[in-house]
Formats: C-alpha cells, sequence, structure tokens
C-alpha cells in the first residue's frame, strides 16, 4: 500500500512538471497578449492641459533639486563607497535625470504627477540610478507624467500621444533646468528606460546642432536602444570611444549569461528610430561603463563596485568585483552567470532594472572623467553661483 501512495505521489508529482511546463510554454507563447491584457490601458487616450515651464518652477515637480537636502533621494549614498570614488558635490557640474517608468496602471495612459504609488517607485528608482551622479554639484529629476508601462507593449496611436505627452513634461522641466544655468557649467544628461527614449529626442531637438551641445560633458542613455544609423547620428553627439572623452554618449543594456533578449528585439525593432525609419535588424550602441569605451570587455576585478539593495529597497551596500562586462556581437551588455541582486531580474536573464546599479561605482568615476575632460578642454572657470531659492515658488 505505501508502494502505491508513493507511485501516486509521483504521478501526482510529474503530473505538476508537465503541468508547469505546459504552462510556461503557453505563457512564452502568448506573452504579448497576455501582456497587452494586463497592462494596456482600454480606455481611449485623454489630453490633460500641457504642463508648462512655469509648473516646474514648484519645488513639489522634482524628486531631486539643489538645495532639497535629507528629502532628495539622488542625494542617497551606499554602505561600503571607498575613499577613491568623488565626494558629493565635488565636481563642478550640472545633471539632469529622466527616470524610468514606475508606472503600470491600466486605468489611463499617464501618470498624474501627484499619483503616490508610481511616485514612490520613481523616489527609489531616482535614489538607486541617479545616486551615483551627485559627485556633480547639482543633480536635477522631475515628476513627469510619465506614459504607463502598456504603452510600450502597443501600437495603439494612444500609446504614441502617451509617450508624447510624457515628453512635453520633460521638455519643460529642462527648460527650467536650464533657465536656472548662472554658471556656464558642463551639463551630464543621464535617462533610464523610458528616461532615455526621452534623453534621446531630448538630444535631437535641444542639443544636436545647437551652441548647447558644446556644454555638454556627456549623454547616458542607458537601458533603451540607441541604432548605430537611424539614432546616433541625430542626436548632436559621438559615442564615447575613451574614458577620458567628453561631449559623447554612453549606452548599454545589461544581460545575465545565458541571454534570451528576443523580448527586447522584438520592442526595438517596434520602435521606429529618430530619423522615421525602421530599426529593425539595425546594429545598437554599446559602451561598457566598467572601460567607458564602445565594444570593448573587463574582467569582474575592474568592477569598483557593484549597489546591492536591501530587501526592503530602503538602503544598500558597494560589492567590488562581483560582474564582469563585455558587449556582445548582438550589441547587449553580458555580466557573466547571474548575480544575486533581488527580485526584479526580467525574462531572459535581462537585468534591465539593475543596468546602472550593476556599475555604480564605475559609473561614478566615469562620471569625473568627462567632467574633469570637459573643464580641461574647454577651459572654463566658473564663477560663484548665486543663490538659487528665489527664482521658484516653494512646494508642499
Amino acid at each position: 500500500m505505501a508502494v502505491l501512495y508513493q507511485r501516486r505521489f509521483l504521478y501526482l508529482v510529474a503530473l505538476a512538471v508537465a503541468l508547469v511546463i505546459a504552462g510556461l510554454s503557453a505563457l512564452r507563447f502568448w506573452a504579448s497578449e497576455l501582456s497587452q491584457l494586463a497592462f494596456v490601458p482600454s480606455a481611449p487616450f485623454a489630453a490633460p492641459p500641457p504642463l508648462g515651464a512655469g509648473n516646474y518652477a514648484n519645488t513639489a515637480m522634482w524628486h531631486a533639486l539643489p538645495g532639497k537636502g535629507a528629502a532628495d533621494p539622488a542625494q542617497w549614498l551606499p554602505a561600503g563607497m571607498s575613499s577613491d570614488l568623488p565626494a558629493p558635490a565635488s565636481l563642478k557640474a550640472r545633471v539632469f535625470f529622466i527616470h524610468p517608468t514606475s508606472y503600470f496602471d491600466r486605468s489611463r495612459w499617464n501618470a498624474a504627477p501627484d499619483d503616490a504609488q508610481s511616485q514612490s517607485r520613481a523616489a527609489i528608482f531616482v535614489r538607486g540610478l541617479a545616486s551615483p551622479f551627485n559627485a556633480a554639484s547639482e543633480v536635477w529629476a522631475p515628476r513627469y507624467r510619465q506614459a504607463t508601462f502598456g504603452a510600450f507593449l502597443s501600437g495603439k496611436k494612444a500609446a504614441t500621444q502617451a509617450l508624447d505627452l510624457a515628453y512635453g513634461d520633460v521638455l519643460a522641466a529642462f527648460d527650467t533646468f536650464m533657465a536656472a544655468d548662472h554658471d556656464n557649467l558642463p551639463i551630464v544628461l543621464v535617462g533610464h528606460s523610458q528616461g532615455s527614449l526621452h534623453l534621446m529626442r531630448l538630444l535631437r531637438e535641444r542639443v544636436a546642432g545647437r551652441p548647447i551641445a558644446r556644454r555638454v560633458a556627456a549623454a547616458y542613455v542607458v537601458g533603451w536602444p540607441v541604432s548605430l544609423a537611424h539614432d546616433l547620428p541625430l542626436m548632436g553627439l559621438p559615442a564615447c570611444d575613451a574614458p577620458d572623452q567628453a561631449g559623447c554618449i554612453l549606452s548599454w543594456q545589461s544581460f545575465a549569461e545565458p541571454a534570451e533578449p528576443s523580448m527586447v528585439m522584438e520592442a526595438y525593432g517596434r520602435f521606429p528610430g529618430l530619423d522615421g525609419k525602421s530599426r529593425k535588424g539595425s546594429a545598437f550602441l554599446c559602451t561598457n561603463p566598467l572601460t567607458g569605451r564602445a565594444g570593448d570587455e573587463a574582467e569582474a576585478n575592474s568592477n569598483l563596485g557593484t549597489l546591492l539593495p536591501e530587501a526592503n529597497l530602503a538602503g544598500g551596500r558597494l560589492s567590488p568585483g562581483l560582474v564582469p562586462a563585455r558587449c556582445g556581437p548582438d550589441g547587449f551588455l553580458l555580466i557573466g552567470p547571474p548575480p544575486q541582486l533581488g527580485p526584479f531580474v526580467l525574462p531572459g536573464n535581462n537585468y534591465h532594472v539593475y543596468d546602472i546599479p550593476l556599475f555604480w561605482a564605475n559609473v561614478r568615476i566615469d562620471l569625473a572623467r568627462r567632467v574633469s575632460a570637459w573643464h580641461a578642454t574647454r577651459h572654463v572657470v566658473a564663477p560663484p553661483a548665486p543663490a538659487r531659492t528665489s527664482w521658484w515658488r516653494k512646494g508642499q
């Protein structure tokens, strides 16, 4: 009788395993349809009034802002920082950071600036992704009416309208950022994921072919593919080929091995390039953040510190030598066997959420090198910065 029960148990286990495998296969096959059902809004797009630059005179419209103090998530620092890393605010530079998607609701196409849940997630992203850049004397990170995650899964006109609305907010915030530019310091532009999509358009419309291009020490367009044929030529700056090069663009997308980037490649092909043409099959930029060079590779001992987040995401510490990095033949940044960073690794060993934390310390060093190179080549001596609290309204 015991043997019979054991056999029945094994049959049940085998059946459960078969069902799981079948379920995973179905999920993989129907991933697009299921994702659209779960995330794409069914309601039509409803355009709210645009946010003008005047709205960004309100401090409540910024996650990070000079003078915000302890409430500024971009000024956070992890445990285990080496004295070899630049100290906070030690670099004379201004950073404009555009956070990634933190809104997943399907009830509307764009998040409201005061949506508590998405803004709380956005603040976490600012803390983890913008903090390497707080070695600069200024870090600005606006709230904006980001497009919901489902906008990236849909070919509906409403998805394009949602992204256009989000970009309009980013543009208004950038105009406010530039209006507060009193000291002629170098500018560093940073985006991740949706933030990088908007940054690419910002580079085309506000930087390329304009005097401001000479002010840009670096543009970190991370977590979104930059086509070498259809995007880069219109962004106004070249790709970075050396770690001490100023006025150039860096971009990478991180995958552990074995990598399965088919879902990313599908999205890559769906979005047209900045030239309006299809990017499908086009090679894209891969910068190695451990070396600061495109198409490069480096061993794990070159990694000065990966940010390991705490389980509650309230803090973290740096761990050097954790992962290597090499640009693969397909343009993705490969980091070796999957490191244990947390529960937010995406299917296919996609470390998208960790694109910057994987190389936190090296990004901080990279920033310092490019800002220093900008100052060396421009020979600019910045005057003392005036007080910055009189031009905006105080927020809540």
